[in-house]
């Protein structure tokens, strides 16, 4: 049809507005075509004629049932109102801020945080279809790593906008999905790192502005690379045109960079106190922009973020400091204070503070940079010239260079966190994140502006290309004939900045000359493109600016400071003094260095569309513009080679207002950005895309009954459209869609509309007539009502006379006294018959109470007497079993001690073996001293007489000299003379001999005197030891007598245990007396309960039959017909009727208190017999108690008496010892003082000490020889005397109260010993006789079975519940029962659990045979094997649920077995005998329940891993309710790559699933609460999954949407009710959706609907029933949206709610799994093994 038809009344237009961009009027008037004005009637009410000319018609508005669409492109009408329409409809009153337009994601900034973006909603749209979702930036990523894993392609996501319009969070929540859903396995953690490069960069490269609190001012495209399992390894950053000019000069309410504010406000730390610093206001270059600091942000804690993720990235704090110093220093640099000397000369002063802290930090030399800052030098050919510079020079100089260091301090940390980032391993793809500058213009646009919108031309042209390609692809794919789509191509701008002698080549080569100007520059300009180029103009009132027709707008750009900026040049100078840095790092900054080749250069090959003329000289590569577009030639190429992803932020407002929405702003961002280019194209060829099935189910309305005849839809579809819309250039038939030009979808709404209203008319036709006969019947019936009442009142005035009433009064008076004189006659006859009831019944129960009381009388004497006597019989019973049982464990405890006495006897008796051994040869080394001793005393004695023999021989000699002298004294006066002389020569040798035989004789006095003063130290010693021990014995001898004494106490103590024994002996012998006597009792006790019972019921069987008999001799009902109501009303006054039954109720009562007065009777009595009982029990225990108290005393004594005869046996060598070295010591002393004589009397004579010195020298040496062997004995004397007082100190520690032990101690022993004795030949007389009756009792065993095997060999055999099998056949027991064992097969012909019986029965032989081994390995086997049986199976379904229930039968088994009261409650009396009776197995029962609940956990994983793909499809997305659809066709155009590969799942299939789940539950023996929990939590994940999609899914908030949810809700509940788990709390689950497909379905206008959905909503949370409000999406034109006014007014009275802020539900919850402890029903002698579990080793026993 024509456009100018669809010009008709009331629908509705979009005009002009220069406020709101757009206003919508609506036709008050049909167009006609030649008509010059257009009747509008505006929203206000006033009428307008629009002005119009031919083919310039106002927009047209779609309709309302198109308006906040998921994609622009689905609207039917495609240009800028619509758009900007949809998106006011979506971000300012939906709260949406995602919105596609076609492949680009239009992202609208909050300015406020929003719940949309936790885990939960990460993994909500994993896996999922883009499309299939809400917009949102989860879907552009997940759907740029799908089609990265199914096409092995790489992939690039380009996030552009303006400042402030949240680029840099999209960029970063697009990496954190990418972190998030390919998490790898490492501990790398490379996902961590990745998102830990975001803060660095943003600290170094993000700064405020006037429009952007954190905005980027750089650009930057983050490579993630991915291995074959896409999966993260490693990611790499390119960086693009750094604002280094930010560094030296900030506008107004601007900052610098981050990392400078954080940095000043640490400057206090410790470990930044060298840097100098101060806080932000102190520099000049943090304080140009008036405000340093920024509205909720913390700078400090800003820092400590930055380190922190620099330690995550691997820098450690070495490389920080080295930063953090860079940055201060250029701080510093920027105080640095130049003063001018002249005009044309300036100065720094050498004695600056902040240039002596610059040059520190940094390493240079101060001199040097004072003089190059202010003074530069000029090489020419001929000299090299020093040219001073003036102030505003130098500023620019130092300026210059702190832009220099601060780039190659962001290149170098940009270079160090992608060396941290980097893999070892094999890239196999790769996704792009390009956060780069959108289309800038402002009011002063410079050089930067200039590069950042020649690269978005370059991004527009490939976004235009990529574009154009999509939408060909489509078309190919459709079988479409192709056409040809005029767009805009940029090529002619691109190539005015980047072709040969184009706007860059021309600044390069103005930046060689050396006098080169801007002026220059911009008038080759002009001279150039003037009138030469459209796109290129000048200003008329400006000669410094010039103009350049970008894609989006035209931009005046001012050329002063483009050529400094593009030469971005640092003084020569300055330079080469950086260079000599002693910091290395400044050093190495300005080192000449090659330009590094890109590590992308390698991996790509793809080269872009259209050539890009490259520079030759080298010389531009040095410009900053030349740097520029070759980096983004690179980054053209990568994005060329991969399949790029589109992401366009708008900032709504530039307040920061959050959900504000500013169209004028909008707009401008809109055209600039590329989204109303895409819609333009989409508009020209075929922008409304519809699937046959949407437009059969959507249009069926529209088809006549031959159309719908057809089998074909898609032949239904074809016929209806050449019916409906005749011109066929409106639309195109595909393969599996209809294409539709842009206006065709709202016609085809509007018939469709037409004819639902032309549908409603009729139906509204016919209730309104049926209504108007019905109201019209009532009436009529009414009217003849009222007549016929009025025409029978007239009749009755009529015949109403005098005479009739007096007849009707008559009448009235007989009829009274007729019917008294009857009632007073059945009145007396009543009495008379009650009398005499009530006399016989008094008499018959007063008569039959005085023969109860006689009865009862006498049986409680009866009574009184015997059970006194069973009392007394019970009491000597109870005493004598229990003292049978005290003396059976005496004697145990008795024989173990004697056992273990015996082995400490042992021990001590070799102890003293050892001790006397030592003493023997202790004795033996003491007898070799004395027997060297002797030997000395002999040589002594030999020297003694060869000195008497040779003073004999000397006086001898003497004389024959004297005789001789008398002879020659003649000669003597002869020769006199020659013997004078002699003699003075032998005097004069005599003299010297005496000299030193005196000199000898001192030397031997001074030996000796110390030799004797050291025995007399030595004998001061030993007297003082001896004293000591002396003490030490009397001290012993006192504890002797101690011990004496206490030996006494426990002689008679012994004595008493004796008797208390032999007293236990005797009582023993009655235990089993008692035993019978406790269970008589208990027999008589259920007998005596019993008869009170049966007695009970027989007195109210007579009760109810005497009442019967009373009420039976008279028919109550006739006499109550015969009597009137005055007269029943007289008789219960009088109460005699009712005499009778009073009385019964009378005796009922008496006997009932009677029977509870024996009751409570015999109640007191059972209750003072249990107490009797527990009163003996008690005693028992004492009793025990005191015997187990006396045997630890005996022990202890015992103990101590043995070990200290041991000791005592030592004391009288070691005495015997002392008294031989004092014996030694005194022969000692003796020898040496008679020695000493000796000497005494050998120095009288010379002539024999001169020639016995040789003889004097060996007596020495031996001497010496013996004074060594003494000091060796005493030292071995004082080690034995010190082990002596040792062993006292021991004694006194442990024997404080006890003394020493002497022979009293060995008597006392040795009556032990034989006591002990005499105790253990009793033992062993008594565990003969044992023994004895055992066998005797197995051989009368035997023999009784041999007889019944003889007897009754035809019989069943008795089994004991037990399987007998062997140590080495328990692997093949595990291996066959548990590894191998397949559930299916074999499930449903066996009883439940029965793996888990087996193994308890062979538990329980184990348990039998009491082997701990054999039991801890079978149980230890069980829980390995059934750990490894589900892990071999973690998927299996039926196997974790076979074992599930095993295990949980297991378990229960151990507990109803256990022999604890709690478990055995349900136990028949075989299976109280069944009990373990020698293990406690509760350690592994607890092992096996944290088995269960990890086996449970895992099952729930794999029911809700089979489930969850079902649950969206079958309960959002099937529409199972006929004639109503929840869904409104969308015309979404998904992604090549989004095809939806899955099943058509139904509410059906979800039924199916869980039913499965049931059954095999239950087949499998699982017990039913575990039934009921796993049952609970599969439908909190329904419910779960069901309302997360609601939630991220518009397109399902529809009221119908929630009548097909609460149809889903009902069967589901309906399987609840057919399975029998109403009680599982399973349906409570439900309520969160169940209110949400409420919401959805109730009025939503006024106040009371408001608190309606505040009061009923309690499940949901305050952020989850606004976003159900804000997402209501009509279906059709009859319903309405939610206005934005009511969801205030709900949210208003939701905010006293204090809930949870998250918008998802956890799916991942599991509430907490309780095991039911269940008893078996299940006989252990009954179970029989199925021959296919191949366990024939195992015998029943």
């Amino acid at each position: 049809m024509a456009v100018a038809e669809l010009y008709t009344q009331y629908n509705r237009v979009w005009i002009p507005d220069p406020e709101e961009v757009w206003k919508s009027a609506e036709i008050a008037k049909d167009y006609r075509v030649g008509d010059k004005v257009l009747r509008l009637l505006l929203e206000d009410g006033t009428e307008l004629d629009y002005p119009i000319e031919p083919g310039s018609l106002p927009p047209l508005r779609n309709p309302d049932i198109l308006v906040g669409e998921n994609d622009l492109t689905a609207l039917s009408y495609l240009h800028e109102p619509a758009v900007l329409h949809n998106l006011r409809i979506r971000f300012a009153e939906s709260k949406l801020i995602y919105t596609y337009s076609g492949i680009i994601l239009v992202a609208m900034n909050p300015y406020k945080q929003l719940p949309i973006y936790g885990d939960a909603i990460i993994h909500a749209y994993s896996g999922q279809n883009m499309g299939d979702m809400d917009p949102h930036i989860f879907a552009v990523a997940e759907e740029a790593y799908k089609q990265m894993a199914r096409n092995n392609r790489n992939q690039s996501i380009i996030v552009s906008g303006e400042s402030g319009a949240g680029k840099t969070v999209s960029a970063r929540y697009a990496m954190r999905y990418f972190a998030t859903v390919s998490k790898s396995n490492s501990k790398a953690h490379v996902e961590d790192k990745v998102l830990a490069s975001n803060p660095i960069t943003e600290a170094v490269g993000n700064a405020k502005t006037t429009r952007n609190d954190n905005s980027s001012r750089f650009g930057k495209y983050t490579e993630i690379s991915f291995d074959e399992k896409n999966q993260i390894i490693g990611a790499n950053m390119r960086t693009y045109l750094l604002e280094k000019s930010r560094v030296v000069f900030q506008s107004e309410n601007e900052r610098n960079y981050h990392i400078f504010y954080q940095l000043c406000a640490s400057a206090q730390q410790s470990e930044f106190k060298h840097l100098k610093l101060g806080s932000a206001e102190e520099f000049n270059y943090t304080r140009m922009g008036g405000n340093t600091v920024i509205e909720g942000v913390n700078d400090q804690a800003d820092m400590v973020e930055t380190r922190k993720t620099f330690t995550l990235l691997g820098l450690k704090e070495d490389f920080q400091m080295d930063v953090f110093k860079i940055l201060a220093a250029i701080l510093h640099l920027g105080n640095v204070q130049i003063t001018a000397v002249g005009n044309e000369r300036s100065l720094v002063s050498a004695d600056d503070s902040h240039l002596k802290v610059f040059c520190e930090l940094l390493g240079l030399e101060r001199s040097k940079v004072a003089q190059w800052l202010c003074n530069r030098k000029i090489v020419t050919t001929s000299e090299t010239v020093v040219k001073p510079m003036t102030r505003p020079q130098a500023i620019n100089a130092r300026d210059a260079l702190a832009k220099k260091i601060y780039a190659h301090l962001f290149d170098f940390i940009v270079e160090r966190i992608n060396q941290a980032l980097q893999f070892s391993g094999k890239q196999h793809t790769f996704i792009g994140v390009l956060d780069i500058y959108g289309f800038e213009t402002f009011d002063v646009n410079s050089f930067e502006q200039f590069c950042i919108n020649y690269a978005n031309e370059k991004l527009q042209q490939q976004f235009n290309l990529h574009v154009f390609k999509l939408e060909q692809e489509e078309y190919m794919k459709e079988d479409i004939p192709w056409t040809l789509i005029d767009f805009y191509d940029n090529q002619p701008v691109i190539d005015l900045i980047e072709a040969k002698m184009g706007i860059l080549e021309l600044l390069d080569e103005e930046c060689l000359l050396p006098h080169g100007t801007d002026e220059n520059w911009l008038q080759k300009l002009y001279n150039n493109f003037v009138n030469k180029n459209p796109l290129f103009e000048k200003p008329r009132m400006s000669n410094t600016s010039f103009i350049i027709q970008h894609f989006a707008d035209k931009v005046e750009y001012k050329c002063e400071g483009f050529l400094e900026k593009n030469r971005d040049t640092v003084y020569d100078m300055l330079v080469e003094t950086l260079r000599a840095s002693k910091f290395h790092l400044c050093a190495n900054f300005f080192q000449e260095n090659p330009i590094p080749s890109s590590p992308f250069g390698s991996m790509i090959t793809v080269k872009s569309a259209k050539q890009v003329i490259k520079p030759n000289s080298k010389h531009f590569r040095t410009t900053v513009g030349s740097k520029f577009r070759s980096s983004l030639y690179l980054l053209m190429e990568t994005l060329n080679a991969t399949t790029p992803h589109y992401v366009r932020c708008i900032k709504p407002n530039d307040e920061k207002l959050p959900f504000e929405f500013d169209s004028k702003r909008i707009v401008q961002q809109l055209r600039a950005c590329g989204v109303l280019e895409t819609i333009r194209i989409s508009a020209q060829s075929y922008p409304s895309r519809w699937t046959y099935i949407e437009f059969y189910s959507r249009y069926g309305i529209l088809m006549t009954q031959q159309e719908l005849a057809f089998s074909d839809k898609k032949q239904v579809c074809k016929v209806v459209l050449h019916r409906l819309i005749q011109d066929s250039n409106q639309y195109q038939f595909g393969k599996t869609k209809i294409f539709f030009r842009a206006g065709q979808v709202a016609y085809l709404e509007k018939l469709r509309l037409d004819k639902l209203r032309q549908g409603c008319v009729v139906i509204q036709k016919h209730v309104r007539g049926w209504l108007q006969r019905r109201k019209f019947l009532r009436e009529r019936q009414a009217a003849l009502t009222i007549q016929q009442y009025f025409r029978g009142q007239q009749t009755v005035r009529k015949a109403i006379t005098a005479s009739a009433l007096k007849e009707a009064w008559a009448a009235i008076i007989i009829q009274k006294h007729c019917r008294g004189y009857l009632v007073r006659n059945l009145y007396q006859l009543i009495r008379v018959a009650t009398i005499t009831i009530q006399a016989y019944t008094r008499g018959f129960l007063a008569r039959r109470r005085y023969r109860k009381m006689l009865e009862e009388h006498k049986a409680v004497i009866l009574q009184k007497y015997a059970r006194a006597w069973l009392a007394r019989r019970r009491f000597q019973n109870i005493r004598r079993f229990v003292l049978n049982i005290q003396l059976t464990y005496r004697v145990q405890r008795l024989q173990k001690k004697l056992e273990d006495q015996n082995k400490e006897n042992h021990g001590l008796v070799e102890k003293l073996t050892s001790l006397a051994a030592l003493r023997a040869g202790d004795t033996e080394k003491i007898q070799k001293l004395e027997i060297e001793l002797e030997r000395a005393a002999t040589h002594r004695q030999n020297y003694e007489e060869k000195g008497r023999r040779y003073k004999d021989t000397m006086e001898e000699k003497l004389a024959k000299l004297q005789k001789h002298n008398s002879e020659l004294e003649i000669q003597k006066e002869q020769i006199q003379l020659k013997l004078q002389e002699k003699t003075e020569e032998l005097k004069e040798k005599m003299d010297n001999l005496t000299k030193q035989l005196f000199d000898d004789v001192q030397k031997e006095e001074r030996q000796r005197i110390l030799l004797e003063k050291s025995f007399e130290l030595k004998t001061q010693d030993y007297e003082k030891q001896i004293q000591s021990l002396k003490e030490d014995i009397k001290a012993l001898k006192d504890e002797k007598s101690q011990l004496h004494h206490r030996l006494e106490e426990e002689r008679v103590t012994s004595d008493g245990l004796k008797g208390e024994v032999a007293r236990l002996s005797k009582q023993a012998k009655t235990i089993s007396e008692f035993e019978k006597e406790i269970e008589l009792l208990q027999t008589q006790k259920i007998d005596v309960e019993k008869h009170v019972q049966s007695q009970k019921r027989e007195m109210r069987e007579k009760m109810s039959e005497i009442t019967k008999q009373l009420l039976e001799s008279y028919d109550i009902e006739d006499v109550r017909s015969r009597l009137s109501v005055e007269d029943l009303e007289h008789l219960n006054e009088d109460g005699e009727l009712w005499f009778a039954y009073e009385g019964l109720k009378k005796a009922t009562r008496v006997l009932e208190s009677h029977f509870q007065s024996q009751k409570d009777c015999y109640e007191k009595e059972i209750e003072a017999l249990n107490f009797k009982v527990v009163h003996l029990s008690q005693e028992i225990n004492h009793l025990q108690k005191l015997f187990r108290e006396e045997n630890d005393i005996n022990e202890s004594i015992r103990h101590e008496v043995a070990r200290l005869t041991s000791e005592n046996m030592m004391i009288p060598d070691f005495k015997q010892q002392i008294s031989e070295l004092e014996k030694q010591k005194q022969d000692l002393e003796i020898r040496l003082n008679e020695q000493t004589e000796k000497m005494k009397g050998k120095l009288e004579v010379s002539n024999q000490l001169n020639r016995h010195l040789e003889e004097e020298g060996t007596q020495r040496k031996v001497v010496e020889a013996q004074n060594e062997i003494h000091t060796k004995v005493k030292e071995k004397m004082m080690d034995k005397i010190q082990e002596l007082q040792e062993a006292s100190e021991h004694l006194k520690k442990q024997c404080e109260t006890e003394s020493e032990v002497g022979c009293d101690f060995r008597q006392e022993a040795s009556r032990l010993t034989l006591e002990n004795r005499d105790l253990e030949e009793e033992l062993d007389m008594k565990d003969r006789v044992i023994k004895k009756l055992q066998d005797q009792v197995k051989t009368l065993t035997k023999t009784i079975e041999k007889a019944n095997d003889v007897h009754l060999s035809s019989g069943p055999k008795e089994y004991l519940g037990m399987l007998e099998y062997k140590r080495e056949d328990e692997a093949k027991l595990i291996q066959n029962l548990i590894l191998d064992l397949k559930p299916r097969g074999v499930v449903v012909n066996m009883i439940p659990g029965l793996p888990a019986h087996i193994l308890f029965m062979c538990v329980r032989y184990a348990d039998s045979l009491n082997d701990a081994n054999m039991l801890k390995s079978l149980m230890n086997s069980t829980i390995n094997g059934i750990k490894q049986v589900v892990k071999d199976h973690i998927e299996d379904f039926e196997m974790l649920s076979f074992w599930l229930s095993n295990t949980c039968h297991f378990l229960n088994c151990l507990k109803q077995y256990s022999g604890e009261e709690e478990f055995m409650k349900h136990n028949s009396p075989n299976q109280n005998k069944n009990c373990l009776n020698n293990f406690d197995l509760s350690e592994y029962r607890q092992i096996l329940s944290d088995v269960a609940i990890r086996i449970y956990h895992q099952f729930i994983i794999v029911m809700e891993n089979n489930i969850q793909p079902i649950i969206v499809p079958g309960m959002l997305e099937y529409e199972s309710l006929q004639g109503i659809s929840g869904l409104k066709p969308t015309g979404f155009r998904k992604r090549s790559s989004s095809i939806d590969d899955t099943d058509a799942y139904t509410m059906t299939s979800i039924l199916q699933q869980l039913s499965y789940f049931y059954t095999t539950m239950c087949q499998n023996g699982l017990d039913p609460e575990l039934v009921r929990q796993a049952v609970k939590q599969l439908f909190f994940l329904i419910g779960a999954v069901t309302l997360n999609s609601l939630f991220l899914r518009k397109d399902m908030c529809s009221c119908r949407k929630g009548m097909q949810i609460r149809c889903n809700i009902s069967y589901l509940e309906e399987w609840l009710k057919d399975k029998n788990l109403q009680n599982s709390l399973a349906k409570e689950t439900l309520e969160p959706l169940s209110q949400a497909a409420w919401l959805l379905q109730v009025k939503k206008t006024t106040d009371s609907d408001a608190k309606e959905i505040y009061e009923r909503c309690t499940s949901l949370s305050a952020v989850q029933i606004i976003k159900i409000l804000n997402s209501y999406t009509p279906i059709d034109d009859f319903e309405k949206r939610v206005t934005p006014s009511f969801v205030r007014k709900v949210q208003a009275l939701l905010n006293s709610r204090e809930d949870s802020s998250q918008l998802m539900l956890d799916t991942k919850y599991l509430f907490q799994v309780t095991f039911p402890f269940t008893a078996s029903p299940h006989a252990l002698e009954m179970i029989q093994i199925p021959s296919s579990f191949k366990l024939g080793f195992l015998n029943r026993l």
